[in-house]
C-alpha cells in the first residue's frame, strides 16, 4: 500500500477509564484505581444494570458493564453508587473545555460522554511530540478531575481509536501510537470482533468468508467485499489498511436531523391496553422536539418488544400525505399500527416511536371538518409552558395513571437518574 497519497495528522483518541465510577470515587474522596465501587442505574431494583465498575472491582470480582445489581459480590469494601448522569455530563463538558486550552473547538470531536478525539497538528514547538502532548493531557485530567485516561495516537481517527482500544488500554502508561507503517505489525493480528465498527453480525458474516483477523480482511479482494456488503465492505477494506478519510477538523456538532424519536424499556410488563398511555407520552415528547425545530414528518415508525418469556415483537411504519408534528396525529397512527400488528395477548417490555421523512413546518392545510389549527396551537402553548416552568409543568391526565411514564422520565437523563 502506498500511503504517500493519504493525509497524515496527529490525532489523539482519549478515553476516560471507568468514567462514571471514577467520578463517583472522586466525589467520595476515594482512589479510582484502588476503590471497589459500582455505579448502578437504580439500586432499588435487583435487576438494574451496573453502568460502571472501578478497575479494582473489575479485576478482583470480574464485574463488567453488563453485570446486574444482584450479581455484585458480598464484599464489605464494596461501595454502591446510584448513577448521577447530570454530574457525569457536567464533568465531561469541563474536560472538553479543558482541551480548548490547547486546541481550537474545531479540532475537538466529542464521540461520547467519556471519549473524544483531539487533533493536535502543529503543536510540536509548543508542547513537544504527540506522545508528550498525550502525557500532558493525562496528567492534567488526573490533576483536575481525579480521572485516569488512556490515549491512542494515529494518523487519523480510525487508527487513533483502534490502537487505543487494542494497545493503550493494556499499556503501562496508557498510551499507544499507530502510524500507517505500524498497521501490519500492531493491528493485523487482531481478531476482527475487537475492531471498532465491526459488530457481532458482521463478524459472523466475515468469519463465514474465512476472515478472522484484520490482516485477513486487508488481504481479501476488495471487489468481493464490495459485492457482498456494498460501500460498507469497501470501507472495511480500507480501514483494515489503516486508511480513514473522515475529517479531523471541522464543526462536528452539526448533524442533519433524520427523525424525532423516543423509546423506553419499561420497568415492568405492560399489557396492550396500558401501552396506549406510554405511546401517548412518547409521541408528546417526539412532537415537542419537532415543533421546537420547526419540522414536521410524513412517516411514523412504531417498535414494540415483548417480555422476555415470550420474546419477539414487531417494528412497522406508516406514512401520510401531509407532514405533521401534532401529537394526536402521531399517536393515532401509532395506535393503528399497534392494533394491526400486536398479537393481542403478549406482555410488552420495550417500545419506541419515531417521526421521520421530515419537511419544514409550514402553514397547516385547512379542511372543513377538522380542528388541526386548534390542535397545533394547543401543542405550541403546552410547549411554551414546559419551556418556561419545566417538562412536568403541564401534562395530560393519562400521564398520572399507573401506566404513565413522563413524571418518572423527567427525573432522568439517558434513562438514568440525573
Amino acid at each position: 500500500m502506498d500511503y504517500s497519497v493519504y493525509p497524515r495528522h496527529d490525532v489523539l483518541c482519549i478515553d476516560m477509564r471507568s468514567f462514571y465510577a471514577s467520578v463517583e470515587c472522586t466525589r467520595r474522596g476515594l482512589d479510582p484505581k484502588t476503590a471497589l465501587l459500582a455505579v448502578v442505574g437504580d439500586p432499588n431494583r435487583s435487576g438494574s444494570i451496573v453502568l460502571a465498575a472501578s478497575p479494582a472491582l473489575k479485576k478482583k470480582h470480574g464485574i463488567s458493564n453488563v453485570s446486574r445489581f444482584f450479581e455484585l459480590p458480598d464484599d464489605p469494601q464494596l461501595v454502591i453508587a446510584q448513577a448521577h448522569m447530570g454530574d457525569y455530563l457536567e464533568v465531561s463538558v469541563e474536560i472538553t473545555k479543558m482541551m480548548m486550552n490547547y486546541v481550537p473547538p474545531e479540532a475537538i470531536h466529542v464521540y461520547s460522554v467519556d471519549e473524544l478525539w483531539v487533533t493536535v497538528n502543529g503543536l510540536e514547538k509548543l508542547y513537544g511530540s504527540p506522545y508528550d502532548i498525550a502525557r500532558m493531557i493525562q496528567d492534567n485530567i488526573r490533576d483536575q478531575f481525579g480521572i485516569e485516561c488512556v490515549i491512542g495516537i494515529g494518523d487519523n481517527k480510525f487508527l487513533a481509536k483502534v490502537v487505543m482500544d487494542i494497545h493503550a488500554k493494556k499499556a503501562e502508561d496508557g498510551i499507544a501510537e499507530c502510524r500507517y507503517e505500524h498497521v501490519k505489525k500492531l493491528l493485523w493480528p487482531t481478531l476482527i470482533e475487537e475492531i471498532w465498527g465491526i459488530g457481532s453480525r458482521m463478524m459472523r458474516n466475515l468469519n463465514r468468508m474465512g476472515i478472522v483477523t484484520l490482516g485477513q480482511l486487508a488481504n481479501h479482494p476488495v471487489k468481493y467485499l464490495k459485492k457482498h456488503y456494498g460501500v460498507i465492505g469497501e470501507q472495511l477494506y480500507w480501514h483494515a489498511w489503516g486508511i480513514d478519510l473522515s475529517p479531523v477538523i471541522g464543526n462536528f456538532t452539526k448533524t442533519e436531523q433524520k427523525g424525532y424519536g423516543h423509546g423506553i424499556t419499561l420497568l415492568r410488563d405492560y399489557t396492550g391496553e396500558e401501552l396506549s398511555t406510554v405511546l401517548l407520552d412518547l409521541c408528546e415528547e417526539a412532537c415537542r422536539r419537532a415543533r421546537r425545530d420547526e419540522q414536521a414528518g410524513r412517516t411514523v415508525h412504531l417498535s414494540v418488544g415483548y417480555a422476555s418469556e415470550v420474546g419477539g415483537g414487531f417494528s412497522r411504519s406508516m406514512s401520510i400525505d401531509q407532514p405533521t408534528n401534532i401529537t394526536m396525529d402521531m399517536y393515532h397512527l401509532c395506535m393503528r399500527l399497534f392494533r394491526t400488528f400486536y398479537d393481542g395477548e403478549s406482555n410488552i417490555r420495550r417500545t419506541s416511536v419515531t417521526l421521520t421523512k421530515l419537511h419544514e413546518d409550514v402553514a397547516t392545510q385547512l379542511t372543513l371538518f377538522d380542528d388541526r389549527p386548534k390542535q397545533k396551537d394547543v401543542g405550541i402553548v403546552m410547549d411554551q409552558i414546559r419551556d418556561k416552568y419545566g417538562s412536568t409543568a403541564i401534562l395530560r391526565a393519562s400521564s398520572f395513571t399507573d401506566a404513565g411514564i413522563t413524571p418518572e422520565r423527567s427525573k432522568k437523563i439517558g434513562g438514568h437518574f440525573a
